[in-house]
């Protein structure tokens, strides 16, 4: 009786653990952002949403689990030529999403691996299109090829390419040595470019410089000598006013009473003293023969100073004509 009820009690608790099983195999919970897909039999029946779902035990079973995130997949690194026959080897990362679960599951064995594949080989095609310096230069116009033709073919997986982003890009030791005394040769060369514009700049400010320095000096030059030209003109024409008004003055006083003898004396001590000053000037004279009569010579020029063009004395009525000369008789 003992042996019978000992085997009871674990009869039924390895009916308990069958049931447990067959329980924890029917109720299954779906993480967020996962998709399971439930094969009937061998054929697919449905997709498990996330939550709670129930699963038949033997005839149901979940085939296929996916992660609807996105998920970065790195692409090895691969050798590339170039359309000038130069080896590259590059790398990047292709960032795929899973939109379609069932094409996902059948549509291809491995969707994931036959996207880095052809993206690998979709990078093969597109630098085999450009030179070195083009392929390093235009990183976006290879991640957009690249994105678009993975992501033309993966739409029968139920795969969607967000991005491709290339990581490096790496040409042989010796192309790099190269690309380094090209980009120094470019170097110095601007360098020198620079220094002969700054040089040819710096001529040309001087060169403007002394041209704007040669034309002040014209110019002041110029506004110079108009000002001295105006200065003597003026200066000419204040003599000219005031030599005037000193013959208007000697006119004036020549028509009084007793200004022909002050003429006179006038005249006279200025004959002598110019006589004087020249020969204290020179050690040589020519002196005229009547240079004793000083009487004639100051009348000579008292006749000058009296008379005028139309025979009238200066400064007084017309003298009267002088009686005629008779000679005597027998």
């Amino acid at each position: 009786m003992s042996v019978f009820a000992a085997g009871s009690g674990i009869l039924a608790i390895l009916l308990l653990l069958v049931v447990f099983s067959i329980l924890r195999s029917a109720f299954r919970i779906v993480p967020q952002q996962q998709t399971w897909l439930v094969e009937r039999l061998g054929k697919f029946n449905r997709s498990l949403p996330p939550g709670l779902n129930i699963v038949i035990p033997f005839v149901e079973r979940v085939a296929f689990r996916f992660d609807t995130r996105e998920v970065p997949t790195e692409v090895a690194p691969q050798v590339c030529i170039s359309l000038d026959n130069t080896t590259l080897t590059v790398d990047g990362f292709l960032y795929l999403q899973i939109t379609d679960p069932v094409k996902a599951a059948y549509g291809s064995s491995n969707p994931m691996a036959a996207a880095m594949q052809l993206a690998q080989t979709t990078m093969r095609s597109e630098i085999g299109k450009l030179h070195l310096d083009q392929a390093l230069s235009s990183r976006q116009l290879l991640n957009t090829a690249v994105a678009a033709s993975v992501d033309e073919a993966a739409v029968n997986w139920g795969i969607k390419v967000l991005r491709y982003e290339i990581k490096d890009i790496t040409p042989p030791q010796e192309i790099l040595r190269a690309m380094e005394l090209q980009i120094t040769a470019e170097r110095e060369k601007r360098a020198t470019i620079a220094r002969s514009e700054g040089q040819r700049q710096q001529q040309i400010n001087t060169s403007e410089g002394q041209r704007q320095q040669e034309i002040n000096l014209a110019d002041g030059r110029r506004q110079a000598e108009v000002l001295r030209a105006e200065g003597e003109a003026r200066a000419i024409e204040l003599v000219a006013t005031a030599t005037a008004s000193a013959i208007r003055t000697i006119g004036e006083a020549t028509a009084s009473e007793g200004g022909l003898a002050a003429m006179q004396m006038q005249l006279a001590k200025d004959f002598i003293g110019q006589w004087g000053n020249l020969a204290k000037q020179g050690t040589t004279m020519i002196v005229p023969a009547s240079l004793g009569d000083i009487g004639a010579v100051v009348g000579t020029a008292l006749q000058i100073v009296r008379a005028t063009p139309g025979g009238v004395p200066l400064g007084g009525a017309p003298a009267a004509p002088r009686p005629p000369t008779v000679p005597p008789v027998g």
